[in-house]
């Protein structure tokens, strides 16, 4: 590994704990209370603030800032932190903020996440590993992201929202509703409208599998009967099915928000 590079222009407190091999381009502004992982590279014009842990081997890109105050009327500057994995690459424009008392005092970013231009995670939002949020996806505070998750271009999560592992959100949908695993919404106000069957296939499940969730599916949603009773019979119907058991977990766990539903004609 190389060794750690700070650029002249940068300010960079002596109370940041820097790791090996890590790089600070030009003018970068580095908090007291913040630390960096062996090899991550800061490119240049990033503000790093707050009680921030960023792990190994990110690469940030220009004017991301990451970890300044939350854009929440009811932090009253608690020292809540933010705390990003490894391997994650954090392109320009991209903000995150900590935690809040209000939701656990934490925000929680996986490991080898892209997070694409203007993309924007806000106080207590817990993201899984293998994310995207592509061009100005956008999160409100105390959102949950499942591993391998998609967000589309110019999305819109309302808080408190939960998207399942493996869902897909169309781009410039706004979601006020949890979105089970697997699933792929989209709309002004999003609906499902089916499985992410593209994620599924490139994440190599099988076949048989992927077809065994589609029929689930479409019993659930579309099926007769209250959707407890819908729930409720698929849950007894399919056991020892990892797929559809992680579905219907998600489903029938109470939350702050209803599951999104497909829009019946």
């Amino acid at each position: 590994m190389t060794a750690t590079y700070i650029h002249s222009s940068s300010v960079v407190s002596a109370k940041a704990k820097i790791g090996t091999g890590v790089t600070v381009g030009p003018f970068c502004v580095i908090g007291d209370n913040v630390s960096i992982g062996d090899g991550t590279v800061l490119h240049s014009h990033i503000v790093l603030d707050g009680h921030t842990t960023i792990g190994r081997d990110n690469t940030i890109f220009p004017f991301a800032s990451l970890g300044t105050r939350p854009q929440d009327l009811k932090y009253h500057g608690e020292q809540s932190v933010l705390t990003i994995g490894d391997g994650n690459m954090i392109r320009e424009h991209v903000t995150m903020n900590p935690g809040t008392e209000g939701g656990g005092m934490k925000t929680t970013v996986g490991n080898d996440c892209l997070f694409m231009v203007g993309a924007h995670v806000a106080h207590d939002c817990i993201i899984g590993d293998n994310v995207i949020l592509a061009n100005n996806a956008t999160l409100a505070g105390h959102v949950t992201v499942g591993d391998h998750a998609v967000l589309g271009g110019l999305s819109a999560v309302h808080q408190f929202v939960r998207i399942g592992a493996h869902a897909m959100v169309g781009g410039m949908s706004g979601v006020e509703y949890d979105v089970i695993p697997f699933g792929l919404v989209m709309g002004d106000r999003a609906r499902l409208a089916g499985l992410n069957l593209v994620g599924l296939e490139r994440r190599g499940f099988a076949r048989e599998d992927i077809n065994a969730l589609m029929k689930v599916f479409k019993d659930l949603f579309y099926g007769d009967g209250t959707f407890a009773e819908r729930l409720a019979h698929a849950q007894n119907a399919h056991t020892g099915k990892t797929l559809i058991e992680d579905m219907l977990a998600f489903a029938r766990t109470k939350h702050n928000r209803p599951l999104c539903q497909p829009q019946h004609k």
